[in-house]
């Protein structure tokens, strides 16, 4: 980390003028003499561009210069640094941020797409250039992760780093078992709220959790970000079924993203899991975000707040644009990029205790099929429980012992094959914090 000081006013460019770009100017035009006390130097806005200059904004923007390229916003000679919120992984986002840093501008980004594809590029870029790269807001909106892994806990070995990640998914899963309606049912409440985008894949699949995760793991552990590691699964399976069995149990149901390192290379996983109720996590509720992590010397550490919206990421992108006003830079992930590691993908992962869901066909010995599998690939069961029911298909309920993922998928194929089977068997992972 390297503390120069300047008391020259810092010059912002904005690329994005959507509800964050627009919290964003609001912040400094209301702030800015608190601002400027707290940086030790003035901090405005010289220049602008988004996709339409008429469109109402609620702030007052006459005082800006306008581009209507964002590349060329980037160029400016009089910005020194560019504040990227138009989102997307390529295209003008992408080129908006290289030409920034390649004209020796800073950059704070909230696009975790783009990092998550090109973070490893772009922290080489910025490192080379001699500028900061700053991505608070890209990671759970308004909490300040990234500055806690990168700098509070940067003397722990980080063990285990998790979190709830997209406050539309949990939001899903709080009003399914708050409400006792389907998932059908509350994502369609969740998009006439604006909680969900029309088009919601990108949340409840879990592919937008699965790119902070993946930033998150590499700042943590310092090694390359590595998306395509990541194994991702979303909410849509998850019934109420599962989510009543599992409040019966004790647990409640989270998308819940995993980094850890284990003896065989990094373990990422983006995907529904059982949480004991009483955690932090199992008590997390609405669209609130909540990341925990784990260190050799602090122990565990627990952050929540809101993950989206206009207010929480303005803030954090304000907070990375004071630390670069203050003149503090430090590698993108921790340390230097030429030093981060491609880390081997866990080929195993970490054990665990499964939920597993059957639908079996009500007859005799089909109890004594499904556990003789289970016992034949080396899986206890700690709990069983079959429910009542009138028709001929019977819903069984098994809680295992801590097993391995690749050895329970054998044995539930195995199962699913059987011809008093009836549907797919559900497993769901109890991750134990």
């Amino acid at each position: 980390m390297s503390i120069e000081r300047d008391k020259s006013p810092i010059r912002l460019a904005i690329a994005g003028l959507g509800t964050v770009g627009a919290g964003i100017v609001k912040i400094i035009q209301k702030n800015a003499d608190t601002l400027a006390l707290r940086a030790g130097r003035p901090i405005s806005i010289t220049a602008i561009s988004a996709r339409s200059r008429s469109k109402d904004r609620g702030v007052n923007l006459s005082g800006y210069a306008w581009e209507d390229d964002p590349v060329a916003l980037a160029r400016r000679p009089d910005v020194d640094v560019v504040i990227e919120v138009m989102g997307g992984e390529d295209g003008p986002a992408k080129a908006c941020v290289e030409t920034a840093l390649k004209f020796g501008k800073h950059v704070v980004t909230a696009n975790k797409a783009l990092l998550a594809k090109h973070g490893n590029a772009l922290a080489a870029l910025a490192e080379d250039c001699d500028v900061a790269l700053r991505y608070e807001a890209a990671i759970a909106g308004g909490i300040p992760i990234i500055k806690a892994l990168g700098e509070g806990l940067a003397g722990n070995e980080i063990t285990r780093v998790m979190g709830v990640m997209n406050g539309t998914c949990n939001y899903i899963l709080t009003v399914m078992e708050a409400t006792g309606d389907d998932y059908t049912d509350v994502l369609a409440a969740a998009q006439a709220k604006g909680y969900a985008e029309a088009d919601p894949e990108t949340d409840v699949g879990g592919f937008d959790a699965a790119h902070k995760l993946s930033v998150l793991a590499a700042l943590a552990f310092g090694t390359k970000v590595d998306y395509d590691g990541v194994q991702i699964e979303g909410i849509e399976r998850i019934s109420l079924a599962d989510i009543v069995n599992a409040r019966d149990m004790g647990y409640r149901i989270k998308l819940l993203g995993v980094a850890r390192m284990n003896d065989d290379g990094l373990e990422q996983r983006m995907q529904p899991c059982l949480v004991p109720a009483a955690s932090p996590l199992g008590q997390l509720e609405g669209v609130t975000n909540m990341v925990v992590a784990e260190g050799d010397f602090i122990g565990q550490i627990v952050a929540s707040g809101p993950g989206a919206g206009e207010g929480p990421t303005a803030s954090a992108i304000m907070g990375d644009v004071m630390d670069i006003a203050r003149g503090l830079t430090m590698p993108v992930f921790g340390i230097p990029a030429g030093d981060l590691r491609a880390a081997p993908r866990s080929a195993s992962g970490s054990d665990a205790e499964y939920y597993l869901r059957f639908m079996l066909l009500d007859a005799p010995m089909v109890l004594s099929k499904v556990t003789g599998i289970l016992g034949k690939h080396g899986i206890s069961i700690d709990r069983c429980r079959q429910y009542d029911h009138d028709s001929d298909a019977a819903p069984l309920l098994i809680v295992t012992h801590n097993t391995n993922r690749g050895v329970l998928d054998a044995a539930l194929a195995e199962i699913s094959a059987l011809d008093v089977s009836l549907a797919q068997p559900v497993a769901i992972r109890i991750e134990n914090v």
